[in-house]
């Protein structure tokens, strides 16, 4: 069975200037997702998280690698068509929309009718009237349908970490455009970079 999301050699590059443009961000990944699960992912801003969604769900090309979704690569994919295998919803759960140059004439149709990876992007988590209780069952919802879901969060409280300790299975840590893939939550908060970024949350949270 394809595992549901495979990141290959996958690196974005930004450019600056002309005639001789020079590098000014570069994002690298290269990772693999076998199964069903909730994955919770954190960094800095300006991190490359909100690329690194975009090249999951098509709406950027890289600049080399891959991005297969049930083995189906998202970017020779119908682009009216990529929402049905990965759907990326920014913030306040809009979704996140793209162009391409490719006629859809010369692409792969989806071979699916329902997004199979939705990645939230800082979802907003009101602290009233069950809100957030709301929002973790519909995440585990969909994990119980078959789905892959991202959970992206810049964490600024307590409760954000608990949220992640709670229905997370696994992590990514992306900063700089580097992009760490982690095992677990005691994983996460025990790495370095991780620890640096969340400074006096985890004092609060041992408090």
């Amino acid at each position: 069975m394809a595992p549901m999301l495979e990141v290959k050699g996958l690196t974005k590059v930004y450019k600056r200037g002309w005639p001789n443009a020079k590098e000014t961000f570069r994002l690298e990944a290269d990772f693999r997702i076998e199964e069903p699960g909730i994955v919770g992912m954190m960094g800095p801003n300006g991190s490359g998280k909100t690329t690194l969604f975009e090249l999951i769900t098509g709406s950027n090309t890289p600049t080399s690698g891959s991005v297969l979704v049930q083995d189906r690569d998202i970017h020779r994919v119908r682009t009216d068509e990529r929402d049905r295998l990965a759907i990326h919803y920014h913030q306040s759960y809009q979704v996140r929309h793209f162009r391409s140059l490719m006629p859809n004439a010369l692409l792969e149709r989806a071979g699916s009718a329902y997004p199979m990876v939705h990645l939230f992007d800082e979802p907003q988590f009101n602290t009233q009237d069950g809100y957030i209780g709301f929002m973790l069952d519909f995440f585990r919802r969909l994990r119980a349908e078959g789905r892959l879901v991202f959970l992206c969060v810049h964490p600024n409280e307590r409760f954000h970490l608990e949220i992640l300790e709670e229905i997370c299975e696994r992590f990514i840590f992306v900063q700089n455009g580097t992009v760490t893939p982690i095992a677990d939550f005691a994983g996460l908060v025990a790495h370095q970079p991780c620890r640096a970024y969340l400074g006096g949350l985890l004092t609060e949270r041992a408090a």
